[in-house]
């Protein structure tokens, strides 16, 4: 069972930051073996969701709202520790991402960039696809919308 938090990039410790960016350098950069730009000034403005097991950070995603990276309000760097995968935790991090853009942002319309072998993840949380895939950071990618 995870234990989750959403907090601003204010009210993130440092350890708390810290862990966020080993968790995302880990899985994007090292595991997908693609170097890119993962510290983007972004994180400031986005609500940060954080799901701990045993106190250590194994899931996480960042949330903005509407303008803030899309038209629409948008999740992104989802990501779960390679070894903590087969307990579907991606499903609780974004079932409880879905519910804070509605609680903090009012909004139910949620636009990702997802990478796409994740499609059907996706589509069980009840995101459809929109227009063609593309390269992102040398990943296909697809833009997926909940509504």
């Amino acid at each position: 069972m995870l234990n989750i938090i959403t907090k601003t990039f204010q009210q993130l410790t440092t350890d708390e930051l810290y862990a966020i960016l080993q968790l995302r350098s880990e899985v994007f950069v090292v595991e997908q073996n693609c170097v890119y730009q993962d510290i983007d000034a972004k994180d400031q403005k986005a609500l940060h969701v954080l799901g701990f097991k045993n106190e250590v950070l194994v899931a996480y995603t960042r949330l903005f709202k509407p303008g803030d990276y899309f038209e629409n309000a948008s999740i992104g760097r989802v990501v779960v520790r390679q070894n903590e995968r087969q307990h579907k935790y991606g499903y609780d991090i974004m079932k409880v991402s879905i519910d804070a853009v509605q609680q903090h942002y009012n909004e139910t319309t949620i636009k990702i960039s997802a990478q796409e072998y994740l499609v059907n993840f996706y589509s069980n949380l009840g995101f459809k696809t929109i227009g063609n895939s593309y390269l992102e950071d040398g990943i296909p990618h697809v833009a997926m919308v909940k509504s």
